[in-house]
């Protein structure tokens, strides 16, 4: 068996998008020798979430997620929802995402963002998976969505979500739902005091670590392309706020990321 420094998981990169065309199989290998055993690839757009579920075909390390990013909203179609639903049902696809809201840059209209969330959260607990939910500057209309489904469903909606970026009471409330909390490169930031406060007070058991490469590029190498081997300077951060070893975290995150996604 090949030693790695530390068994860690990347639970949120774009390997697929583009800035990787030139040396994927390099970034792959990086993250390989950083301890990297797991990379979760989750889907933009529809032809996003196919490439997602090649390169998990490509990659053993690579599990793929299959969504509708809020920027691509208006794209969902119930011809898009057949296509995610039956890209689901690879053993490798391990849930529904990127979806979510993003009333930051509104690249979709809101009310077609709500409506393509809402209609993501449904396949979702139809298929019995969980959810990577993307939030900027949506946060209210995302938790309320969130328990608006919870209640109208059969089933539990459960997830993580991505690079998160609320309150202390938000926080509170998605671990109340089932939620983990996906923390990437921003908690390395020295000026990201409210962050890196409320890391420092959450269970371990509530994170999820992770890149979102090519973005989020943590200290110091902000400016520069991210990729899933800089996971390890996330878990060290955490580390230093909790005061125990990046293996520590390490092994936590990893057991935490199995138990939200089943099928890895």
């Amino acid at each position: 068996m090949r030693f790695s420094p530390m068994y860690l998981i990347d639970s949120h990169c774009h390997l697929d998008f583009p800035q990787f065309n030139n040396d994927r199989q390099a970034v792959v290998q990086r993250a390989r020798e950083a301890g990297v055993e797991i990379i979760i690839n989750p889907g933009a757009d529809l032809e996003s979430s196919r490439r997602a579920v090649a390169l998990a075909e490509r990659y053993p390390e690579v599990y793929a997620a299959v969504g509708v990013h809020p920027h691509e909203a208006k794209t969902v179609t119930d011809e898009v929802i057949a296509e995610l639903r039956a890209l689901a049902r690879h053993p490798k696809v391990v849930a529904i995402g990127e979806i979510g809201l993003d009333f930051y840059r509104n690249l979709s209209p809101r009310d077609v963002q709500r409506r393509a969330f809402r209609q993501q959260l449904a396949l979702a607990a139809e298929l019995g998976l969980p959810v990577i939910v993307h939030s900027r500057e949506a946060h209210d209309d995302v938790m309320a969505i969130l328990a608006e489904n919870r209640e109208s469903q059969a089933t539990d909606l459960w997830g993580v979500l991505h690079a998160f970026s609320g309150d202390r009471a938000m926080a509170e409330r998605a671990l109340e739902m089932g939620f983990c909390l996906g923390i990437a490169g921003p908690v390395t930031f020295r000026n990201a005091h409210r962050l890196r406060a409320l890391v420092r007070e959450l269970p371990l058991e509530a994170l999820l670590l992770e890149t979102d490469a090519p973005y989020l590029t943590p200290h110091p190498h902000r400016g520069e392309r991210n990729e899933p081997a800089r996971v390890a300077l996330v878990a060290e951060a955490v580390a230093g706020l909790h005061g125990v070893t990046a293996e520590v975290v390490a092994q936590q995150t990893a057991a935490n990321v199995r138990l939200l996604f089943s099928r890895i």
